[in-house]
């Protein structure tokens, strides 16, 4: 039977059958794509290797609990995100409070940065490495919320924050952005 023709829904049944070959299609259909979400949040190349990796095998253990409620790599995505976030505050020491710490009200100023800078100019690699640069709580928000797509409800989930300080952080996070990318 080959399985590179198989669509996904049929492959997730396999699947549930524990069938290997049909894990090993998923693992080979995903695994650029969850190497990347990752690699974006543990910031290294081999740790984002083991966290895709035990998010897959994560995955296939709890096949069962998938519902289809969503799209399969959106269920998956979400796995290697938690996995990635656990990760990285397992290991380097990140405190929940960095969050809590910039939780105060901003005043929405009427300063067009757009105007003065013309930000089409950069390129997608000097956009991705000042996101990365920036303290680990902008970094952070700002993948989730662009590079991952996750709103601003679903950013407060996961990183256990309240939604007014996911907001807050989201804000701030912009505003620095915006001024490394005018120093470039």
């Amino acid at each position: 039977m080959n399985l590179t023709s198989q669509n996904i829904e049929e492959l997730v049944t396999l699947c549930k059958e524990n069938n290997p070959k049909a894990q090993f299609e998923i693992y080979n259909r995903y695994c650029k794509a969850m190497y990347n979400v990752a690699y974006r949040i543990v910031k290294d190349e081999h740790f984002a290797e083991d966290v895709m990796q035990e998010g897959f095998l994560k995955a296939f253990t709890k096949i069962n609990d998938f519902k289809q409620e969503v799209a399969f790599g959106a269920w998956l995505k979400r796995i290697i995100v938690n996995y990635s976030i656990d990760f990285y505050k397992k290991n380097n020491q990140f405190k929940t409070e960095d969050f809590e710490k910039t939780l105060y009200k901003l005043e929405e100023t009427d300063t067009n940065l757009e105007e003065k800078f013309d930000f089409n100019d950069l390129k997608v690699k000097q956009v991705l490495d000042t996101i990365q640069s920036l303290k680990y709580n902008y970094s952070m928000v700002l993948t989730l919320f662009y590079i991952e797509g996750y709103d601003q409800e679903e950013i407060s989930e996961i990183l256990k924050i309240s939604y007014a300080n996911c907001r807050t952080t989201l804000s701030r996070a912009k505003e620095s952005l915006r001024k490394k990318l005018n120093e470039l």
